[in-house]
């Protein structure tokens, strides 16, 4: 057994106690390995472990893997920022992209999307916690930003990503993720139609499933810890 299966079954084991604690069905959780600075081996380890859906926090370094990878059958996911001139990639590239937080990066995405591709699966990212130096759009702001990304023809609106900062012990950290829990149900109540909730990493992913969350994006548990990135230059 490779160092990345045993790491899988581990994850997984995790997550199915943590469902297990909260009464939740472990079909219910999904789980997106993030292979951002490993490169395309330690994918195909992962993938010959079982698992097809990987993120990616870097736009060109996930564009390149998914060249590299195409005959697996694989599902990408970008989970990092998206500038303006990084939408085109993504949009031709990914089936998914976590961190929609401004209209104009909606319509972009819409607009550049190849149209033989499905629509882009989107998910609307809140700073759930207000962090002054985080990405998303503010909680309040949220319902106007969902009507109007899922009125964009050629993306369908999946539901909300958070990142909270980390809390000091597990109920806090709890009640943090509760918040994003709130939200994404008043989404749904305003008739949105949500079914993801991408939130919990390796080390939150238990009280992010105790709160609700779907989709949990865990990278380090199962590659490993990562190289610093080189510097652009």
């Amino acid at each position: 057994m490779t160092t990345i299966e045993r790491n899988l079954q581990d994850v997984r084991a995790r997550i199915a106690t943590a469902c297990h604690a909260s009464g939740r069905n472990v079909q219910d959780v999904a789980l997106l390995a993030v292979s951002k600075t490993f490169g395309a081996d330690a994918v195909r380890a992962a993938h010959a472990a079982g698992q097809r859906a990987f993120g990616e926090n870097y736009v060109q370094e996930g564009v390149d893997k998914i060249a590299a990878l195409r005959g697996l059958g694989l599902q990408w996911h970008c989970i990092g920022p998206i500038q303006s001139n990084k939408t085109r990639l993504v949009a031709e590239h990914f089936d998914w992209a976590h961190t929609v937080d401004r209209l104009k990066i909606a319509e972009r995405l819409s607009s550049q999307r190849p149209a033989g591709l499905a629509p882009l699966q989107v998910c609307i990212q809140v700073n759930i916690d207000g962090g002054a130096n985080k990405s998303g759009v503010a909680p309040d702001e949220a319902l106007a930003l969902a009507r109007a990304v899922a009125a964009l023809p050629s993306l369908r609106l999946r539901g909300l990503m958070a990142i909270p900062e980390p809390a000091p012990d597990f109920e806090a950290t709890c009640a943090v993720h509760m918040r994003a829990k709130n939200l994404f149900d008043q989404l749904n109540a305003a008739g949105q139609g949500l079914d993801t909730l991408s939130m919990g990493m390796s080390a939150d992913l238990e009280a992010a499933i105790a709160a609700g969350s779907t989709l949990v994006r865990v990278g380090s548990a199962i590659f490993g810890t990562r190289a610093p990135r080189p510097a652009a230059g």
